[in-house]
């Protein structure tokens, strides 16, 4: 068989543990003539980019700021895709067709699941970005109440109520300054960028319930430490990180991802 290509594409992108976990999973599998690079492409590059893969070409992982950029470039998306406009995964189809799909949504649930969190009564989503709209489509999943979304501004809290309409969660929204509160809750997402939950961390309760913190460097982050000290159920943006991967391996490749082996290189090269 000839030789096959993937890579990540973003900007900024050196810091991408995509190519690791890839290049691992391809050696698992015994893809030997299958590749995985980084490349930086931003918004104004990417058109190009896109119409000058080859017939080698199986699929390209999205980080920011493509997610969105790449949707028109597209012949199709999932409803996985529409459901948050968001990209994070195209496969590239043997009749040169580029399908899109979302992997961080099925990356989520499946996260929560292999940790016992099967279903939740409620739950509380620290922030308003694209991957709290990527949380909030988890939830719609796996949460059978009502999601309270801390965040910062009016305008943040308005397009969370309608993102939750859109995805039919119902959805409270409430002041970053009660963020907190969140806690009483049995699932929280938190979503915003590094250092911005750390002064939360000494209002973790005893016994919490289940921490997401889609982080994974620094990590453990003060709230996450928090919440292991406290007892609670933890998972990290590693999580996060390797179980969207494993569905784009399988997307790309056609063979299960092999998610043991994903993990154990993404833990060594966040340790390294």
């Amino acid at each position: 068989m000839s030789r096959r290509r993937a890579a990540v594409l973003g900007s900024p992108i050196e810091h991408s543990l995509s190519p690791v976990l890839h290049r691992a999973a391809y050696q698992e599998l015994g893809l030997d003539d299958w590749s995985y690079d980084r490349f930086e492409v931003d918004e104004a590059a990417l058109p190009a980019f896109i119409a000058e893969l080859g017939p080698e070409w199986a699929g390209l992982s999205l980080t920011m700021p493509l997610k969105r950029a790449v949707i028109p470039l597209l012949d199709g998306i999932s409803e996985t895709a529409a459901s948050v406009e968001a990209v994070n995964t195209v496969v590239l189809t043997e009749d040169g067709r580029r399908i899109g799909d979302n992997t961080d949504i099925p990356g989520l649930v499946s996260a929560l699941r292999e940790r016992g969190v099967e279903k939740v009564p409620a739950a509380a989503v620290l922030g308003a970005g694209a991957t709290a709209s990527s949380a909030l489509a988890a939830l719609s999943r796996i949460c059978s109440g009502e999601v309270t979304a801390y965040v910062r501004s009016e305008a943040r809290a308005a397009e969370m109520r309608q993102w939750g309409e859109r995805l039919g969660v119902p959805v409270r929204t409430a002041d970053w300054a009660d963020a907190a509160r969140a806690f009483e809750a049995p699932l929280v997402i938190a979503t915003t960028p590094a250092g911005t939950t750390d002064a939360l961390a000494e209002s973790v309760p005893e016994a919490p319930g289940t921490l997401f913190d889609v982080l994974y460097d620094p990590w453990p982050t003060p709230l996450a430490a928090a919440w292991t000290r406290r007892g609670g159920n933890l998972l990290g943006g590693l999580d996060l990180l390797v179980h969207q991967a494993v569905l784009q391996v399988e997307q790309m490749t056609g063979r299960p991802g092999p998610l043991a082996a994903m993990r154990a290189a993404g833990e060594a090269a966040l340790h390294h």
